[in-house]
């Protein structure tokens, strides 16, 4: 019998939701001068969320580790298939669909943050941010196709995947939870990501950026 048991881990989840939180204000904040700043740190907060994910899709729990969503071509036709004829399987962790979103959101959040890093440092000129710009939307695509298939697949197995990636929690069988929920890496996660926020300005990678920005702005006023 199924029953509401533990299958995200806690730093998975913080994960999922600080990266939304990275991506949606390093988008929105993209064109804008005034929040260049805002804009760049929340880029190495994107990149540095990525790298802790690659390292955890090795050493994580059952469920965060690469090798329990990677499937063969062939798998993920066939559940493509089972979505367009309204009767898919159901997966635990990632499904097949899921897991294409995954791999390419970690691809394209690697190649958007360091072409951006590079940008920022003023190399590479207008083709290379032109190059992070088409990145960048192009994650954000992958982005509205993910939430897309999230929703379907909550409507489709009668669940509720956004809440399951909040609490956790999924109807499964006992031997298909996770028992670990590594509640101190989670915490560490946001403390530290929280503290770079804050502290960020300090470090003189923006802070000295932006004085520089007013001395030039006082000079030519």
């Amino acid at each position: 019998m199924s029953q509401r048991l533990l299958v995200w881990d806690v730093p998975t989840r913080v994960f999922h939701w600080l990266l939304v939180i990275s991506f949606t204000g390093a988008f929105l904040t993209a064109e804008s001068e005034r929040n260049r700043d805002i804009h760049v740190v929340l880029g190495y907060t994107l990149l540095g969320l990525i790298l802790f994910r690659l390292v955890w899709g090795l050493i994580g729990t059952r469920y965060a580790l690469f090798r329990s969503f990677w499937f063969k071509l062939s798998e993920i036709r066939a559940y493509v298939v089972s979505l367009i004829k309204a009767k898919p399987k159901h997966y635990v962790g990632h499904n097949p669909a899921g897991s294409v979103a995954v791999f390419a959101l970690l691809t394209l959040g690697i190649a958007s943050s360091a072409t951006g890093v590079v940008v920022f440092e003023d190399i590479g000129g207008d083709v290379l941010e032109d190059i992070h710009n088409w990145v960048s939307y192009a994650m954000l695509s992958i982005v509205g196709l993910h939430v897309a298939g999230v929703l379907v697949s909550s409507v489709m197995h009668r669940e509720n995947l956004v809440r399951s990636m909040i609490t956790g929690f999924k109807s499964v069988q006992p031997n298909q939870a996770i028992s670990r929920t590594h509640v101190w890496l989670g915490v560490i996660m946001l403390v530290t990501v929280i503290a770079f926020w804050v502290g960020y300005p300090a470090t003189g990678l923006v802070g000295g950026n932006s004085a520089a920005t007013n001395t030039q702005q006082n000079n030519e006023d």
